[in-house]
Protein backbone atom coordinates (compact mmCIF):
# COMPACT_ATOMS: atom_id res chain seq x y z
CA UNK A 1 0.00 0.00 0.00
CA UNK A 2 1.47 3.38 -0.92
CA UNK A 3 2.43 5.53 2.06
CA UNK A 4 -0.07 8.27 1.31
CA UNK A 5 -3.00 5.88 1.80
CA UNK A 6 -2.07 5.43 5.46
CA UNK A 7 -2.98 9.04 6.20
CA UNK A 8 -6.41 8.66 4.57
CA UNK A 9 -7.44 5.62 6.64
CA UNK A 10 -10.16 6.05 9.23
CA UNK A 11 -10.66 4.17 12.47
CA UNK A 12 -8.42 2.00 14.55
CA UNK A 13 -5.01 1.26 13.09
CA UNK A 14 -5.11 4.36 10.88
CA UNK A 15 -1.64 5.34 9.87
CA UNK A 16 -0.23 1.90 10.76
CA UNK A 17 0.90 0.06 7.62
CA UNK A 18 0.26 -3.64 7.13
CA UNK A 19 3.65 -4.61 5.77
CA UNK A 20 2.65 -8.25 5.29
CA UNK A 21 -0.24 -7.37 2.96
CA UNK A 22 1.97 -4.84 1.20
CA UNK A 23 4.59 -7.56 0.64
CA UNK A 24 2.00 -9.98 -0.75
CA UNK A 25 0.78 -7.28 -3.13
CA UNK A 26 4.34 -6.51 -4.25
CA UNK A 27 5.02 -10.21 -4.91
CA UNK A 28 1.94 -10.35 -7.13
CA UNK A 29 3.44 -7.43 -9.06
CA UNK A 30 6.79 -9.28 -9.20
CA UNK A 31 8.47 -6.43 -7.31
CA UNK A 32 10.53 -8.86 -5.27
CA UNK A 33 13.14 -6.51 -3.81
CA UNK A 34 10.41 -4.18 -2.58
CA UNK A 35 8.54 -7.19 -1.17
CA UNK A 36 11.66 -8.23 0.75
CA UNK A 37 11.68 -4.88 2.49
CA UNK A 38 7.99 -5.12 3.35
CA UNK A 39 8.29 -8.64 4.78
CA UNK A 40 11.36 -7.65 6.80
CA UNK A 41 9.41 -4.72 8.24
CA UNK A 42 6.49 -7.05 8.98
CA UNK A 43 8.87 -9.26 10.95
CA UNK A 44 9.92 -6.30 13.07
CA UNK A 45 6.31 -6.01 14.23
CA UNK A 46 5.75 -9.75 14.57
CA UNK A 47 9.11 -11.60 14.54
CA UNK A 48 7.71 -15.12 14.85
CA UNK A 49 4.98 -15.00 12.22
CA UNK A 50 5.46 -18.18 10.18
CA UNK A 51 3.37 -16.89 7.26
CA UNK A 52 5.65 -13.86 6.92
CA UNK A 53 8.76 -16.03 7.24
CA UNK A 54 7.50 -18.32 4.48
CA UNK A 55 6.67 -15.42 2.19
CA UNK A 56 10.12 -13.98 2.89
CA UNK A 57 11.70 -17.34 2.04
CA UNK A 58 9.77 -17.48 -1.22
CA UNK A 59 10.99 -14.01 -2.18
CA UNK A 60 14.58 -14.89 -1.23
CA UNK A 61 14.25 -17.89 -3.55
CA UNK A 62 12.90 -15.74 -6.37
CA UNK A 63 15.79 -13.27 -5.92
CA UNK A 64 18.44 -16.02 -5.99
CA UNK A 65 19.31 -15.90 -2.28
CA UNK A 66 18.96 -19.60 -1.43
CA UNK A 67 20.83 -19.59 1.89
CA UNK A 68 18.64 -16.77 3.20
CA UNK A 69 15.57 -18.66 1.98
CA UNK A 70 16.68 -21.81 3.78
CA UNK A 71 17.20 -19.86 7.03
CA UNK A 72 13.75 -18.28 6.75
CA UNK A 73 12.11 -21.67 6.12
CA UNK A 74 14.02 -23.21 9.03
CA UNK A 75 12.81 -20.49 11.37
CA UNK A 76 9.23 -20.93 10.11
CA UNK A 77 9.52 -24.68 10.76
CA UNK A 78 10.80 -24.06 14.28
CA UNK A 79 7.59 -22.14 14.94
CA UNK A 80 5.23 -24.38 12.99
CA UNK A 81 6.90 -27.75 12.36
CA UNK A 82 4.10 -29.21 10.22
CA UNK A 83 3.84 -26.38 7.68
CA UNK A 84 3.47 -28.09 4.28
CA UNK A 85 4.55 -25.05 2.29
CA UNK A 86 7.74 -24.62 4.33
CA UNK A 87 8.63 -28.32 3.92
CA UNK A 88 7.99 -28.10 0.19
CA UNK A 89 10.01 -24.93 -0.31
CA UNK A 90 13.00 -25.95 1.78
CA UNK A 91 13.13 -29.42 0.20
CA UNK A 92 13.95 -28.06 -3.24
CA UNK A 93 16.43 -25.53 -1.91
CA UNK A 94 18.25 -28.27 0.00
CA UNK A 95 18.17 -30.51 -3.05
CA UNK A 96 19.77 -27.80 -5.17
CA UNK A 97 22.42 -27.28 -2.48
CA UNK A 98 23.26 -30.99 -2.57
CA UNK A 99 21.64 -32.13 0.70
CA UNK A 100 19.62 -35.01 -0.74
CA UNK A 101 18.90 -36.68 2.61
CA UNK A 102 17.39 -33.56 4.17
CA UNK A 103 15.50 -32.80 0.96
CA UNK A 104 14.01 -36.29 0.96
CA UNK A 105 12.93 -35.90 4.60
CA UNK A 106 11.17 -32.60 3.84
CA UNK A 107 9.51 -34.02 0.72
CA UNK A 108 8.20 -36.98 2.74
CA UNK A 109 6.88 -34.63 5.42
CA UNK A 110 5.18 -32.49 2.79
CA UNK A 111 3.63 -35.56 1.15
CA UNK A 112 2.36 -36.78 4.54
CA UNK A 113 0.43 -33.54 5.03
CA UNK A 114 -3.26 -32.97 4.36
CA UNK A 115 -2.31 -30.97 1.28
CA UNK A 116 -0.81 -34.07 -0.34
CA UNK A 117 -4.29 -35.58 -0.57
CA UNK A 118 -4.97 -33.24 -3.49
CA UNK A 119 -3.60 -35.32 -6.36
CA UNK A 120 -4.36 -32.63 -8.93
CA UNK A 121 -2.18 -30.09 -7.12
CA UNK A 122 0.95 -29.50 -9.24
CA UNK A 123 3.05 -29.12 -6.07
CA UNK A 124 2.00 -32.58 -4.90
CA UNK A 125 2.73 -34.09 -8.31
CA UNK A 126 6.10 -32.36 -8.44
CA UNK A 127 7.06 -33.50 -4.92
CA UNK A 128 6.06 -37.10 -5.68
CA UNK A 129 7.99 -37.26 -8.94
CA UNK A 130 11.07 -35.67 -7.37
CA UNK A 131 10.99 -38.08 -4.43
CA UNK A 132 10.68 -41.01 -6.84
CA UNK A 133 13.69 -39.72 -8.78
CA UNK A 134 15.64 -39.36 -5.53
CA UNK A 135 14.81 -42.88 -4.47
CA UNK A 136 15.76 -44.21 -7.90
CA UNK A 137 19.29 -42.78 -7.86
CA UNK A 138 22.18 -43.85 -5.66
CA UNK A 139 23.77 -41.44 -3.21
CA UNK A 140 26.37 -39.39 -5.04
CA UNK A 141 24.87 -40.25 -8.42
CA UNK A 142 23.79 -37.17 -10.34
CA UNK A 143 20.08 -36.55 -10.17
CA UNK A 144 20.08 -34.73 -13.48
CA UNK A 145 18.64 -31.27 -13.58
CA UNK A 146 17.55 -30.38 -10.09
CA UNK A 147 14.05 -28.97 -10.31
CA UNK A 148 14.14 -25.23 -10.31
CA UNK A 149 11.91 -22.34 -11.22
CA UNK A 150 11.54 -23.46 -14.84
CA UNK A 151 10.43 -27.03 -14.12
CA UNK A 152 8.83 -26.67 -10.71
CA UNK A 153 5.61 -24.96 -9.85
CA UNK A 154 6.46 -21.29 -9.50
CA UNK A 155 6.70 -21.23 -5.71
CA UNK A 156 5.72 -23.23 -2.67
CA UNK A 157 1.99 -23.70 -2.34
CA UNK A 158 0.43 -20.34 -1.67
CA UNK A 159 -1.42 -20.13 1.58
CA UNK A 160 -4.35 -17.85 2.20
CA UNK A 161 -2.84 -15.15 4.45
CA UNK A 162 -5.99 -14.99 6.57
CA UNK A 163 -6.10 -18.75 7.22
CA UNK A 164 -2.47 -19.39 8.07
CA UNK A 165 0.24 -21.63 6.79
CA UNK A 166 -1.33 -24.97 7.63
CA UNK A 167 -4.98 -24.27 8.40
CA UNK A 168 -4.43 -24.80 12.14
CA UNK A 169 -4.86 -21.25 13.25
CA UNK A 170 -5.42 -17.85 11.67
CA UNK A 171 -2.46 -15.65 10.82
CA UNK A 172 -4.20 -12.81 12.57
CA UNK A 173 -7.52 -12.43 14.24
CA UNK A 174 -10.28 -11.08 11.96
CA UNK A 175 -10.77 -7.99 14.11
CA UNK A 176 -7.24 -6.75 13.47
CA UNK A 177 -4.11 -6.88 15.57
Amino acid sequence: MPWWKFWAQDGEGAGKPDYYEEGVSLVRQERFHDALTSFQLALRNKPNDPATLEQLATVYTRTNQPMEAIRAYQKALEIRPRSPSAHYGIAFLLLRSGDREAAETHLRTFLASEQANRDEDPHVQHARSTLQRLMGTAEGEPLGDVPGPASAPEAPPQIDPEIGVDDEEPRRDPGGE
